[in-house]
This record gives structure tokens, C-alpha cells and sequence, in this order.
């Protein structure tokens, strides 16, 4: 017994010493997954910050690209610079001698005692007798100008007057236009009124027409099964088997038509059966209250049950699919 229990002491040791162990190296584990945790963060962080630096590395190298590129554009047009700046050269220096070519020219044109300055007109001078010749010529043209110009204003006056009658005359005609237009709108309403009644009553004389050859066809049809039966009749063989499908359909029309007439007067009868005495119709299944005995000694009179009515039991409602039915065991005797 005492060995037994210095080895159950051992393992008690031992298990608490595993357990502090085991906590230990629990807490030693929580912390390698914090810093797994911690350098994975700074994984993520560094993988970003190198797409971001790719980014600007292409962004960059794009940029070199773009300044080579033009770099090679102005070598090649260094050639036609070079030219160009001789053009630009001559070009100044003739600039400058317009300029002082405009300035020589404004001195002169300012100057008052130029030679070139005045123009004199060619020409001579009128007599006195030659300017009265040319004043009544001149007087003379005028006087028939102004002939001329009554003229004309005569005939303006006489053509606004034609104009204004033309005016009125024409506000009149406008005038019967317009009621002669409302005429003519009424009579092409009632054109348009009588042809569509034209054109209804043309297509209910068609279906008239079509109804009529239907009925003519029909009626043939008869006679002609008519014709059939007499002659099957007359030579004493049966009737098609059509006829038979319907004669058993007006019999079964029949039979429905009785039965439809049993179920009415039976609801009537039912009616007046569920009519209470105080005049309420009710649809409740009526229950006896009351029950004859069947003691010889007594008088056949209905008794009341009081308060112990038999029970009769609700029908099964539809949950009574989810019970099992019972088993039935077998009695053993």
C-alpha cells in the first residue's frame, strides 16, 4: 500500500509538472502565432510597398522613354532649325527696311510745301453765257423729271385703288371659301357616315349569307341521314352505332336531369327539416336529447338524458395521416 501510493504521489507530480509544462509550451506556441501574425502583416506591408515601387520604377521608365523619344525628335529636326533661323534673319532685316521705308514715306506725306502734295484737276474754266446754256438744259431735264414723276405718282394712285377693291374682293371670296369648305367637310362626313354603314351592313348580309349556306348544309346533311335511317329501317337493319352513342347520351342526359331533380327536392326536404321552431334554418347535425325506455312495466314516453348525454365522437380530422395505426395485438387465451 505504500509503494502503491508513493507511485500514485509520483504520477500526481508528474502529471502536474506535464501540466505546467504543457501551459507553458501553450503559451510559447500563442506567442510564435503572434509574431507569425505580426510578420505576416509586415509580409503584406513589404509586397505592397514593392507594387508600389514597381509602379514608380514604370512610371519612371516610361517617362525615360518618352524624353529619348523626343530627344530623337529635335536631333532630327536640328538640320531645318539651322535653316530656318537663316530665313528668320533675312526675314528681320527685311522687316526693319519696311519699317524705315514706312517712316521715309509718313515724313513726306506730312511735309506741307512737298511738290507732289496737291493735285490740280485737268479742265477749263465755263463762260458766263456757256453756264446759262448748261443751267436752262439742266432746268430742262428737271421739268421733265418731275412730269415723269407725277406720272408715275397718278399711276401708283390708280393701281392702290384697283389693289384695294381686289382686297375686299378677295376678304369676300375668303368668306364664302370658308362656308363653302364647312359644306364640303359636312357632306364627306356623311359620305364617309353612309359608306361605313354600307360597309356594316355588307359584312352582316356576308355572315347572314355564310350563316344561311351553313343551315342549308345542315339541313341537307339531315335528310340525308333521314333518307339513310328510313331505308335501314324499311330493309329491317340496325341503326349506325352513332345514332346508338346518341341515344344513350339523351338517356344519360336524362337520368342526370332526374337525379339533379331528386338532389333539389331533397335539399328542399333537408330545408324544411333543418327549419328550428323558432324559424332559424341551421345546418347542424340535429342530436337526440332524449331516449324511450324499453321497460315493459312503463308507457312508451321519451325520457331526457340530463347530464349524462351519450358522446359522439368528431369525425377524424386531417392530421390523423401523421399517426400510425395501431397494432393490434392478438389475445391469447
Amino acid at each position: 500500500m505504500v509503494q502503491l501510493r508513493k507511485r500514485y504521489e509520483k504520477a500526481v507530480q508528474h502529471r502536474n509538472e506535464s501540466g505546467v509544462q504543457l501551459i507553458e509550451r501553450e503559451e510559447e506556441v500563442c506567442i510564435f502565432y503572434e509574431k507569425i501574425n505580426i510578420q505576416e502583416k509586415m509580409k503584406l506591408n513589404g509586397e505592397i510597398e514593392i507594387h508600389l515601387l514597381e509602379e514608380k520604377i514604370r512610371f519612371l521608365k516610361l517617362k525615360i522613354a518618352e524624353k529619348q523619344r523626343q530627344i530623337c525628335v529635335t536631333q532630327k529636326l536640328l538640320p531645318a532649325k539651322r535653316s530656318l533661323d537663316a530665313d528668320l534673319a533675312v526675314l528681320q532685316i527685311q522687316f526693319s527696311q519696311c519699317t524705315d521705308r514706312i517712316k521715309d514715306l509718313e515724313k513726306q506725306f506730312i511735309k506741307p510745301d512737298g511738290e507732289n502734295r496737291a493735285r490740280f484737276l485737268p479742265g477749263k474754266d465755263l463762260t458766263e453765257k456757256e453756264m446759262i446754256k448748261k443751267l436752262d438744259k439742266l432746268e430742262l431735264q428737271l421739268a421733265k423729271k418731275e412730269e415723269k414723276l407725277l406720272e408715275k405718282d397718278f399711276i401708283y394712285e390708280q393701281v392702290s385703288r384697283l389693289t384695294d377693291r381686289l382686297c375686299s374682293k378677295t376678304q369676300d371670296c375668303k368668306q364664302d371659301t370658308l362656308l363653302l369648305a364647312k359644306k364640303m367637310n359636312g357632306y364627306q362626313r356623311r359620305i364617309k357616315n353612309a359608306t361605313e354603314k354600307m360597309m356594316a351592313v355588307v359584312a352582316e348580309l356576308s355572315m347572314k349569307q355564310a350563316l344561311t349556306i351553313e343551315l342549308q348544309k345542315e339541313v341537307r346533311e339531315k335528310e340525308d341521314f333521314i333518307f339513310t335511317c328510313n331505308s335501314r329501317i324499311e330493309k329491317g337493319l340496325p341503326l349506325n352505332k352513332e345514332i346508338e352513342k346518341e341515344w344513350l347520351k339523351v338517356l344519360r342526359d336524362e337520368e342526370m336531369h332526374a337525379l339533379a331533380l331528386a338532389e333539389k327536392s331533397q335539399e328542399f326536404l333537408e330545408a324544411d327539416n333543418r327549419q328550428m321552431p323558432n324559424g332559424v334554418y341551421t345546418t347542424a347535425e340535429q342530436r337526440p336529447n332524449a331516449y324511450i325506455p324499453e321497460a315493459e312495466a312503463t308507457l312508451p314516453l321519451p325520457k331526457p338524458y340530463g347530464a349524462l348525454a351519450p358522446f359522439k365522437p368528431s369525425e377524424p380530422g386531417a392530421n390523423m395521416r401523421h399517426i400510425r395505426k395501431p397494432i393490434i395485438k392478438p389475445i391469447e387465451i
